[in-house]
């Protein structure tokens, strides 16, 4: 597992699947599809296509929300939110070996996390973002910090992030960020990716 470059599909997106190629080939270290719409029967197909086009880069798919479309695609792992499936749960149906992770928000949230159920946190908003209105209120980069110190697993940050920003994620102490729009809605996704994770490198 990799969180370096996290890219999280948009909502929704009718090329998710070009998106997600295009954000590897620039550096993406894990993709997450993300599609809160689209029922499971029409995500499974989309998620094994994924799963193969993935491959060959050896990047892992990440599937948010949704376990039938993990068991059923053959996918790297899940990951949950606050509101959906609970941790236990979604580790005793996807088993001991796919990759789980869980976005956190506040330090409640930390506190109650049980040891060795998840693999990751999301950690975040740290900026609003148009791309999950509902989210909760953003933390700030100091927010991040204080969160990413008390997490005990590797912790990814995420909300309304892009270029730029690499220097203060890492300073925060996370072991990536993730995004969406800055890749998913750049007009060369391929190239956005490379510009974030050649970001990463230098910060």
């Amino acid at each position: 597992m990799n969180l370096t470059l996290y890219f999280v599909t948009p909502d929704g997106a009718a090329n998710s699947e070009a998106l997600a190629v295009a954000a590897v080939r620039g550096g993406a270290t894990l993709v997450q599809l993300r599609d809160k719409h689209r029922s499971d029967a029409e995500l499974v197909p989309l998620a094994r296509r994924l799963v193969a086009a993935l491959e060959p880069f050896g990047v892992p798919l990440i599937v948010n929300d949704r376990v039938e479309v993990v068991l059923a695609a053959g996918a790297a792992g899940l990951h949950v939110g606050q509101g959906d499936l609970g941790i236990e749960e979604a580790r005793r149906r996807i088993g001991p070996d796919r990759l789980l992770g869980l976005s956190v928000e506040a330090p409640g949230h930390l506190q109650a996390l049980p040891l060795g159920i998840v693999d990751y946190v999301g950690v975040g908003p740290v900026r609003a973002t148009a791309s999950k209105p509902d989210h909760a209120p953003p933390i700030g980069f100091d927010g991040l910090a204080r969160l990413v110190a008390a997490a005990p697993v590797p912790a990814v940050a995420i909300g309304g992030l892009g270029a730029g920003d690499a220097r203060a994620v890492k300073a925060a102490g996370a072991d990536g960020l993730a995004v969406v729009s800055a890749i998913g809605s750049a007009a060369d996704p391929e190239a956005a990716a490379r510009a974030l994770a050649e970001e990463w490198r230098r910060a």
